[in-house]
């Protein structure tokens, strides 16, 4: 199982990728393909994103069960922890709403 995100790209690229696989949401594509035309797509996309981005998920056998990679303008990047894919998020895209409280404002409660 293979999974492609696309940001901000070419409409062209859309309609290349639905030759071989499905798109059920916007700029969502999913299939099961081999590695070979795992990696032809990915070079493809990586050419023809421009100012856009990718995002590539398949299935592989590490303990996580799956890898990624990012090319592109996206706003968050695939960083190795001892051998462990986590995603990373830069501060500043955090929306305000998911801000830690402040233990100030729980200390202002108590008489």
């Amino acid at each position: 199982m293979m999974m492609i995100i696309l940001e901000n790209v070419p409409k062209r690229l859309r309609g290349e990728l639905t030759r071989w696989l499905l798109e059920p949401y916007p700029n969502v594509f999913i299939g099961h393909v081999s590695a070979r035309v795992r990696d032809f797509l990915w070079e493809k996309c990586k050419k023809e994103c421009k100012n856009g981005g990718v995002v590539q998920a398949w299935s592989t056998n590490t303990e996580q069960h799956f890898a990624l990679r990012m090319d592109g303008n996206t706003k968050r990047s695939v960083v190795d922890m001892e051998g462990l894919q986590l995603v990373f998020i830069p501060e500043n895209t955090v929306p305000a709403h998911y801000t830690k409280p402040s233990q100030e404002s729980e200390t202002e409660k108590d008489p």
